[in-house]
């Protein structure tokens, strides 16, 4: 698999597809075009959540800091389980393709 091929259009929503999934581990593509979390909303996983940008643009929010954080092709971010974090911006003029890993154990 290619990461940069058969991109799916994100224009009307953000793409999610499921690379592997083994216990343990969980390895997805998405891809945005300008989408961003809904206001007030906070996400709170059970898993911890490594994220790589490969292409496009975003501002992550965190909730325990006071400014977002930018990233570029080539960012990563490690969000342990249960961080609330939010999407706030992605570039609406260009695909934002992320490669998200989820790991650990889930937090019950």
């Amino acid at each position: 698999m290619n990461l940069f091929s058969d991109l799916p259009d994100a224009s009307a929503q953000e793409a999610i597809e499921s690379i592997l999934r083994r216990p343990g581990i969980r390895i997805e593509r998405i891809v945005s075009r300008g989408q961003a979390s809904p206001r007030g909303f906070w996400y709170d996983q059970p898993e911890s959540e490594f994220v790589l940008l490969l292409a496009g643009a975003a501002r992550l929010r965190f909730e325990d800091e006071p400014t977002d954080r930018e990233m570029k092709p080539g960012d990563t971010c490690d969000i342990p389980a249960g961080r609330r974090h939010r999407v706030e911006w992605t570039d609406p003029e260009q695909a934002t393709v992320w490669l998200v890993i989820f790991y650990g154990e889930e937090r019950r």
